[in-house]
């Protein structure tokens, strides 16, 4: 749900800060981080994976400049503390450089401050998962790799760049759902990314919660992004982009 569908009267509002709260306690709900789009997510769910709230916004790529206090608003308005969340979850892409780096930092650092697991999801898988992209299986996602290339995904996570120019080798019957893309992709794919983005927070909390159910979590240290970026030592003059999974 966005943001201005949800009341805010009669709501609690913890004193200080949420972000500022400094007791821990064992347990809590989940919460969900995706910077991997032009529009942000932040997700509040139970420990089942069910969604209780959300904020979505227009980040462009200017991530970092509200995702804290959009995080901060999310938890007060839910009365929840931020020493009151049992997990992280946090989308890990395809998606912008900047972007991801910023999701992920910012939930890696809540991670560790609170001594809580963290989860990365793909977004990618995630937005498949979603329940605006439910029904259209099989289906392919696209996003935006730059200017001119592109990116697919497949259900199974699996990625590969698509050079300016080229579509994707997909099987028959295969539906696209692209993200970011007006312009770029059929207008029917991107109504579906549209529907498949608006679930994506209830979709990260959904395999996120998955995946704690079963013991699972990951090393903050070791969980890096999945973006695509320019070679090290290439300049841009020939326009090629590769995969990296750079762990700085």
């Amino acid at each position: 749900m966005s943001e201005a569908a949800r009341p805010r009267a009669g709501r609690p509002r913890s004193a200080p800060s949420a972000l500022t709260a400094s007791a821990v306690t064992p347990g809590g709900p989940l919460l969900a981080i995706d910077t991997a789009t032009a529009t942000a997510v932040v997700a509040l769910g139970d420990a089942a994976g069910t969604m209780l709230d959300e904020l979505t916004w227009a980040a462009g790529y200017r991530h970092g400049e509200e995702l804290l206090i959009r995080v901060d608003e999310l938890l007060d308005r839910n009365g929840t503390p931020i020493a009151g969340i049992g997990a992280i979850v946090v989308g890990t892409g395809p998606g912008a450089f900047t972007g991801l780096r910023v999701g992920l930092a910012t939930a890696k650092a809540l991670s560790h401050a609170l001594g809580r697991p963290i989860v990365g999801v793909s977004t990618g898988r995630a937005l498949l998962a979603s329940p605006g992209a439910i029904g259209v299986a099989p289906s392919a996602l696209l996003l935006p790799a730059g200017p001119t290339d592109r990116v697919v995904v497949l259900p199974d996570g699996h990625a590969e760049l698509l050079p300016g120019g080229s579509e994707p080798d997909l099987a028959p019957g295969t539906t696209i759902v692209a993200v970011d893309l007006d312009g770029r992709a059929p207008a029917d794919a991107c109504s579906r990314g549209e529907s498949a983005r608006a679930g994506l927070g209830a979709s990260l909390l959904h395999l996120g919660a998955a995946r704690l159910a079963e013991g699972s979590s990951d090393d903050p240290a070791a969980l890096v992004p999945d973006y695509v970026t320019l070679p090290r030592g290439i300049g841009a003059a020939g326009g090629e982009m590769r995969w990296s999974r750079d762990p700085r």
